[in-house]
């Protein structure tokens, strides 16, 4: 009997240590189930509050957070890969973001095309045999340019070509402007999405295309010299497309700064005005007052100078109006000193 006593109270200790699942309140709980939220609208023990604060709130998140999953539990359930998922309804209350919801990416051409036909990717291997080589050969990488060489050590010259050129040089050429046109395709999707008209390419066909598309085409043109359309001389008349600078070389652009996260920017604000508030004049008195004394010296070695001016202007003045002009005592300048002029 001892021993079945000592599992019983085993059992009654363990048992203590979990909770119940069923927990009373006052108020109903108002549950958004959408968004897993619950409401609480009963009042605080104030009694329980004020002896053990932590231990209150603990106890009262659990028991709402029971209340919330014995909710849960009521939903319809199914199995997936051997797991219970519940299937939750639509939520009630709408929940604030703090950035825009992000748009999604525009379809590029090719992708178009294969939602219509209804063509799947599907994974390719990472690795192909090559019968000429006998060995496991990768798609991409440092390994499969190694093959390529190793496989490809001589080429056949075309009956049409010139037996002197090149061919591995004309290889790596076709390679470079397949390369090239792989990035202007890319590039022409990037601006079909943000909806950005690109100038056409090569030789413009009036008909086709406008005034505009004309415009932007002779201005990307000039700017894409060596020395971005600086040494370029212009037609008479002639106007600078408008809307162009991202397909431009050497354009000025305007970086747009990434979105700051809501924190972030309430602590630089912050920062900002107790900047602001806590800013107090720094008063030097010895500078202030060596400035003053100089600002006065100065305003009276100007006063000074005026006055000797004006004593000067004075005295020039008078002398000037003290002289009187000296006669000739009758006789003329210049003339003869003799008679005057004799008569027949």
């Amino acid at each position: 009997m001892d021993v079945v006593n000592e599992i019983l109270e085993k059992s009654a200790k363990e048992a203590l240590k979990y909770k119940p699942i069923t927990v009373e309140k006052h108020l109903e709980l108002e549950y958004d189930l959408g968004t897993l939220l619950a409401v609480d609208m009963n009042d605080f023990d104030t009694t329980k509050l004020r002896r053990e604060k932590n231990d209150y709130f603990l106890n009262l998140a659990r028991d709402n957070t029971q209340l919330l999953l014995n909710q849960l539990w009521d939903l319809p359930t199914e199995k997936v890969e051997e797991a219970i998922m519940v299937k939750l309804p639509k939520p009630k209350t709408l929940l604030p973001r703090m950035k825009p919801v992000p748009r999604p990416k525009p379809l590029t051409k090719w992708q178009k095309f294969a939602q219509e036909k209804g063509i799947q990717k599907k994974k390719k291997p990472k690795l192909s045999w090559d019968e000429q080589l006998k060995q496991w050969i990768p798609l991409y990488g440092f390994k499969r340019a190694k093959a390529e060489k190793e496989k490809n050590w001589v080429l056949e010259v075309p009956q049409n070509a010139d037996p002197n050129e090149d061919q591995f040089a004309k290889k790596t050429v076709a390679k470079t402007e397949n390369v090239a046109k792989n990035e202007l395709q890319r590039l022409r999707n990037i601006a079909k999405g943000k909806k950005i008209k690109v100038p056409r390419v090569g030789v413009t066909n009036p008909e086709v295309s406008s005034a505009k598309d004309l415009q932007a085409a002779v201005t990307v043109a000039k700017a894409s010299t060596a020395s971005l359309g600086k040494f370029q001389d212009k037609l008479p008349k002639e106007k600078e497309a408008r809307g162009v600078t991202e397909i431009t070389p050497g354009a000025s652009r305007k970086r747009k700064m990434p979105p700051v996260a809501g924190d972030i920017e309430k602590r630089e604000n912050l920062n900002i005005v107790e900047t602001i508030l806590n800013k107090r004049p720094k008063l030097d008195i010895e500078k202030a007052v060596a400035k003053q004394v100089q600002a006065t010296r100065m305003d009276l070695g100007e006063s000074t100078q005026q006055e000797r001016r004006r004593g000067d202007n004075k005295s020039k003045s008078k002398s000037k109006i003290g002289k009187k002009p000296s006669g000739g005592k009758g006789q003329r300048t210049g003339g003869k000193k003799g008679g005057g002029r004799k008569r027949r």
